[in-house]
């Protein structure tokens, strides 16, 4: 009966969900007092707020030599903050059902809080996301603990060829811009605390802040908890980013590694967030290789050939140019020959394009899937988390389904050629003869 009464729920949650999402996301924009922007959507379905904050303080704001500061600073903010310990946060957040998350990329380090509204439950949550906010510990033996495990995690990724491969494939797209450094051992074991609580007190401002809500609450009660997290904060302003990321010039990296598969990774840097290319480009590589076994690259490579299981493409626009990859793994023997198949195959799709019929079937699985990705407050939380951080604009999500159903071949065309020179890709290969 209980499972029954739980698949009822859950069905209606999701039907509620997409009513909403064919009735339009209302995204409302404003910023407070201490200068944070903030969006806010009303998901007044179910008594719970989602809520995430992020700082323009992924990998990327590293100092030179000081590879994997972002990402360690991020991960022991709320390993204790204020009066709490470690173990206290987390009995706390246990006690009242609240789950406080995030992590760092390249771009951005993000901390997330779910919380039920009810007020016995939400005021604790939200001081504790004050607390680690505002007074992160940085405790001295979390820290040497974490730098150990961090460490012992870094030199296990580097006997996997896969990790080994996709290393050396962000070091060749972006040598010399911050996008290619890419943590050691060493550079994590320079670390101290003095280099977190400075990158810190840096990037961890107001200035530099976005906050998004998503949940049962009104705009007053959002404009209120905003400025009680954003008030934690000191002003500050956003970084300076690094000039741009050099064109992308042809290059070829091969690692030895006695692995009897070949890992293979070919792309160039591509597209920006916000580019209008996007759109066409997205629609485009899912005939390329990002439809799984509808795609040409599967076709070719894996269904006619046999050289791999598995080949996809896909572009990651980030706040400076990323990447467009291409990823496969093969037999050692035969590398050279699936990396020729997967060039002609992206060679002719630049030149010519999809095919009416696979420009349909990318648009109708493309715009019909659109709805999942809105299926539960923490999909919305994340999709209105990248409109508030790259400054999208605020009716992006009513307007995806007919940006996709407008491409044409001749846009996919265009685009293509505008960001995918096959002549300049880069490869990396490991353990392939």
């Amino acid at each position: 009966m209980k499972i029954a009464m739980k698949r009822l729920l859950t069905a209606a949650f999701t039907l509620l969900v997409a009513q909403a999402v064919l009735a339009g996301v209302a995204i409302e924009h404003w910023t407070t007092g201490n200068g944070t922007r903030v969006y806010f959507a009303a998901a007044p379905s179910l008594p719970m707020l989602d809520i995430q904050i992020d700082f323009a303080a992924g990998s990327m704001f590293d100092p030179e030599g000081k590879a994997g500061l972002a990402a360690l600073t991020r991960g022991i903010l709320d390993l204790g903050a204020g009066e709490r310990d470690e173990t206290v946060i987390s009995e706390q957040l246990a006690d009242i059902g609240a789950l406080l998350g995030g992590g760092a990329d390249t771009d951005r380090a993000s901390i997330t809080l779910r919380t039920l509204t009810a007020r016995d439950k939400l005021e604790p949550a939200l001081a504790i996301l004050r607390d680690v906010l505002h007074q992160p510990a940085f405790d001295a033996a979390i820290l040497e603990r974490e730098k150990t495990r961090t460490i012992t995690g870094l030199k296990e990724a580097m006997t996997r060829p896969d990790s080994i491969a996709g290393k050396a494939f962000w070091e060749a797209l972006y040598p010399g811009h911050p996008y290619g450094r890419q943590a050691t051992p060493e550079s994590v074991a320079t670390l101290t605390r003095d280099d977190l609580t400075a990158f810190h007190a840096r990037l961890y401002t107001a200035g530099n802040a976005s906050i998004s809500l998503v949940g049962q609450l009104t705009r007053k009660q959002a404009e209120q908890i905003a400025e009680r997290l954003s008030s934690a904060l000191p002003a500050g302003q956003p970084p300076e980013l690094p000039a741009a990321p050099a064109p992308a010039r042809s290059a070829v990296t091969a690692i030895g590694h006695p692995a009897s598969q070949a890992h293979i990774y070919l792309g160039l840097p591509a597209i920006e967030r916000g580019n209008p290319d996007f759109f066409p480009l997205l629609v485009g590589n899912y005939t390329l290789g990002g439809g799984g076994f509808v795609s040409r690259l599967v076709k070719e490579v894996r269904d006619k050939r046999g050289f791999a299981y598995s080949v996809y493409s896909y572009f990651a626009p980030m706040r400076q140019t990323g990447p467009f990859q291409i990823g496969l793994q093969t037999q050692r023997k035969q590398a050279q020959e699936a990396i020729k198949v997967v060039r002609e195959v992206l060679g002719e799709f630049v030149a010519k394009g999809p095919s009416e019929e696979e420009l349909a079937a990318a648009k109708a699985n493309l715009s019909g899937s659109f709805p999942l990705r809105l299926d539960s407050n923490s999909k919305l939380l994340g999709n209105v988390a990248v409109i508030g951080f790259y400054g999208l604009p605020l009716d992006y999500l009513d307007h995806y389904q007919a940006r996709i159903e407008a491409v044409t071949v001749d846009d996919v065309k265009a685009a293509f050629s505008r960001h995918v020179q096959p002549a300049n890709l880069v490869t990396v290969t490991v353990a392939a003869d």
